[in-house]
């Protein structure tokens, strides 16, 4: 396994509004935020907040294109990013203990905290497809290209992981500074990480390393 240190590009926040940061997700122009009872829209470029949505938003998010999907305790809410109507709703697999959240080739990836695992599940019925274990509590959760990545907060140790998308063997980690943790996590599709500082309201940029 590959292990260096996390290189942080960029800081945005706090926000008036939103002193912890729990999902993340991107949606080609902005990055939008859990922000406990609402999620916020964040212009990457001028690090400023440009609008919101009013619904529950407690752990992690995720965009499929054209939705957002956001859990809110025990449920994931799909969500209309243009309208901000509540499409539809249904059960998280944690039942309230999830965190992160990603969409990728049809299916949502639920990372279950204290259960140290990833459960994709069918974005329709909320059933359950299969596990993928980690020995580390899980954080938020994305897809670029064909990499599997997600995070983990444990104590005051934080780190980003690359693993293997079947069997969860960790290939990448890259390690964050002491007492910098990361809730929600997105790729801009590219070689940034937009990472939830959690509880300190922050969201930082990471850059994606390049590997053989």
């Amino acid at each position: 396994m590959k292990r260096a240190k996390a290189e942080i590009l960029r800081e945005y926040g706090p926000f008036d509004g939103a002193p912890s940061i729990g999902g993340v997700t991107y949606d080609g122009e902005r990055v939008w935020l859990a922000a406990g009872e609402r999620i916020a829209a964040l212009d990457p470029e001028s690090g400023t907040l440009v609008g919101s949505i009013n619904i529950a938003a407690h752990a992690g998010t995720a965009f499929d294109g054209r939705h957002l999907f956001q859990i809110a305790g025990d449920v994931i809410q799909k969500i209309d990013p243009v309208s901000g109507e509540l499409l539809a709703t249904i059960p998280a697999p944690g039942q309230g203990r999830d965190s992160g959240l990603a969409y990728a080739e049809g299916a949502l990836f639920v990372g279950q905290f204290r259960d140290r695992c990833i459960h994709e599940i069918d974005p329709e019925t909320g059933e359950i497809r299969r596990t993928i274990r980690s020995d580390r509590f899980v954080t938020g959760v994305s897809f670029v290209d064909s990499e599997f990545w997600h995070a983990t907060w444990e104590n005051d140790e934080s780190e980003l992981r690359r693993i293997d998308p079947q069997d969860g063997t960790v290939l990448q980690a890259l390690e964050m500074p002491a007492g910098l943790g990361i809730s929600g996590l997105e790729s801009d599709g590219a070689d940034r990480f937009f990472c939830g500082g959690g509880d300190s309201g922050k969201v930082r940029v990471i850059r994606r390393p390049k590997h053989d």
